[in-house]
């Protein structure tokens, strides 16, 4: 039998993967596999478990949300192993799983490991630490780690769309100059982000058109700061429409390498998880970093929600 190194974490989302846990060995079970289950307690023991353990399987899979996810593959890369992941999405919004057509159905999204074969997949490198799908800053980032967990759960989307415009009106811009392979960009901004992905920060949303998962590049997204009510209206009408291309005060175009001057005390937020800020930033794409376990059919190219 194959061996699958399984890593849980059980208090993501509505823990509702602890309620089919017992269904989901089952599926692996019939599918071939010898499971080894990791449980996590606390932030980082995911990425421990990968770096140190995933090179002795033959796949990887994740169980919990999107941070869970990306703990996992920061650890499986920094181990430098080429094991494939799986993963069962069990979080409270499962962004980056819904961009890759992972089923909410947490049996379903097993049963398409078992039956699925590897993907080459980008991932993203903030300085020194990777991401799976976005990093971002300014309004609505914060909401991703300081949403109460119950609220997530609850509300879902509609937690993050909350907490994002009580901060709104308090927001501080941010000074940022980013330079990419095309040119130079600087001025203020309320909101940016580096994405791989059709959900970014848990809120705004991209047309499947412009994303493919595996071309080498970041789609990148920066919200200036409006001066007046006129211009903040401008702004959430694109938002709401998805304009972003024809917008005056946004920049949005792909690239596979940022450089970014910021504020060092102005906080990140990679895959929906604190980063601390830094005044020198270098944000990389590396294509066809991982392999992801997915239905033989699918497509990452052009993959949207």
């Amino acid at each position: 039998m194959k061996k699958a190194l399984i890593i849980l974490n059980p208090a993501a989302g509505t823990r509702q993967a602890n309620g089919v846990f017992v269904e989901i060995i089952n599926i692996f079970n019939r599918g071939g596999y010898a499971p080894t289950v990791m449980v996590t307690s606390a932030r980082g023991e995911g990425k421990q478990i990968a770096r140190e353990e995933s090179a002795n399987f033959d796949v990887v899979v994740a169980i919990g949300g999107d941070g869970t996810f990306n703990e996992v593959v920061d650890g499986l890369l920094e181990g430098h192993a080429d094991t494939p992941i799986g993963y069962i999405p069990a979080g409270s919004t499962n962004d980056f799983g819904a961009s890759l057509g992972i089923p909410r159905n947490l049996l379903m999204a097993a049963q398409n490991i078992v039956e699925g074969v590897p993907k080459n997949l980008d991932i993203g490198k903030f300085n020194d630490r990777y991401f799976s799908y976005v990093a971002s800053f300014g309004a609505f980032t914060q909401t991703s780690y300081s949403a109460p967990q119950d609220l997530k759960n609850l509300l879902g989307h509609t937690a993050y769309i909350l907490e994002g415009i009580k901060d709104i009106p308090s927001i501080r811009p941010q000074k940022l100059r980013l330079r990419n392979e095309i040119g130079v960009y600087g001025g203020e901004y309320i909101f940016g982000a580096v994405c791989n992905s059709t959900s970014m920060g848990g809120i705004l949303t991209l047309d499947r058109k412009y994303v493919d998962m595996n071309d080498g590049k970041f789609e990148v997204l920066l919200i200036r700061s409006p001066k007046n009510v006129v211009e903040l209206t401008q702004i959430v009408t694109a938002l709401t429409q998805g304009n972003y291309k024809n917008s005056p005060l946004m920049s949005f175009f792909s690239s596979s390498r940022v450089e970014i001057l910021a504020d060092p005390d102005m906080p990140w937020t990679l895959d929906g998880e604190y980063q601390e800020g830094c005044e020198n930033i270098v944000i990389e794409n590396k294509k066809s970093a991982i392999r992801l376990i997915l239905p033989e059919d699918d497509d990452i190219s052009r993959k949207g929600a």
